[in-house]
């Protein structure tokens, strides 16, 4: 009885509960401005046309675009997936995470002098291990967050000339992983792993950031309090997430259109041919395309604004969904604490 009541007494989560905190946290702050992700998606992924104006591209007009033509539904289309991809993706980074941060505190606390106190983690530490944690994440959730790319987008374009106007596009989470893996094998499913491991220094930036920041404000105060209110963790998270997309945004904008077809889509219209089949043209024509690929096609056509578009539109999803992460993450730690108190409780009975 001893050894339960300890997490208890010091409330203290092991990795697994960091983890379960996490992905809560990341599930809520992702459901709520989920029409966001989807506009942001969309914008991302569609390669800009002469014609189009800014506002065409605005998160505002492509919301109500999405919404004129596909109803409600359409802003939230993927979201099962999406939120299987955000529960996956947070629960492996926060463990990940935890799991790697802790063990590296303990091998330094180890090598100091008795009752000495270890310094706050310098911030080339906290980015090493955050890039780690979200690569080994990254490695183990990609595949869901290909289809929820696929699913957002949605249906690609038909060409002036249709092809099989009669057969219909399945949409639902295993449609898409099939026609995923008939385009690319099992591999397809791992599309933009690439440009998806340069992006781990997106979270590494933003809690590494976060954690710096925190620790300064913590020792302008004194020492008085371990933990800061929510709104000041809302704005140094928003300013952590900001300070990161900026960083890493043309990395961004080419893994979306690698996990979405969309340079296949970019390659038939510049060489004035007809959209691609599903399955076949990327196959045959834009397997090997990665993305300095794309960002050197954007270069040449758009020029250093091209590789920024649509940063708008994922600073306000992302700034909003990572604040209220960390607004609501010490909340959900409580009830992850609880979740594993209850689960360790029902263990001993049955025990």
């Amino acid at each position: 009885m001893a050894v339960q009541s300890k997490p208890v007494q010091q409330q203290q989560l092991t990795p697994f509960g960091a983890a379960l905190a996490g992905a809560l946290g990341g599930c809520f702050s992702t459901a709520v401005v989920y029409p966001l992700d989807v506009a942001k998606t969309r914008i991302q992924a569609l390669p800009s046309e002469k014609g189009k104006s800014k506002d065409d591209l605005s998160m505002l007009s492509v919301i109500l675009r999405i919404y004129a033509k596909e109803g409600i539904l359409g802003l939230y289309r993927g979201f099962g997936a999406t939120m299987l991809n955000t529960f996956s993706m947070q629960y492996a980074y926060f463990f990940f995470y935890s799991f790697v941060r802790s063990s590296y505190i303990k091998r330094l606390t180890s090598k100091l002098p008795p009752g000495s106190t270890l310094p706050p983690l310098s911030t080339a530490a906290e980015l090493l291990l955050g890039a780690l944690a979200g690569a080994l994440a990254q490695i183990f959730t990609i595949p869901v967050s290909v289809i929820a790319t696929r699913q957002q987008v949605g249906k690609p374009e038909k060409s002036q000339t249709p092809v099989a106007p009669a057969e219909e596009y399945d949409d639902s989470f295993l449609g898409v992983a099939r026609e995923i893996i008939e385009e690319e094998g099992v591999t397809g499913l791992w599309l933009g792993i690439k440009p998806g491991l340069v992006l781990t220094v997106n979270p590494a930036i933003t809690y590494g950031a976060f954690e710096r920041v925190k620790s300064l404000v913590l020792l302008a105060r004194g020492g008085a309090s371990t933990k800061m209110g929510p709104w000041l963790s809302f704005v140094i998270g928003a300013l952590s997430k900001t300070l990161a997309t900026v960083v890493t945004y043309p990395y961004i904008m080419a893994k979306v259109r690698i996990q979405a077809r969309s340079a296949d889509v970019e390659d038939a219209k510049e060489c004035h041919a007809e959209l691609p089949k599903p399955h076949k043209y990327h196959h045959e024509h834009s397997k090997h395309v990665g993305a300095l690929d794309i960002l050197a096609r954007v270069w040449k056509r758009e020029g250093f604004v091209g590789w920024y578009q649509g940063m708008q539109a994922q600073i306000i999803k992302a700034v909003l969904s990572q604040a209220l992460l960390f607004m609501s993450k010490e909340q959900f730690e409580h009830w992850a604490l609880a979740i594993m108190i209850f689960l360790a409780r029902m263990r001993s009975r049955s025990a």
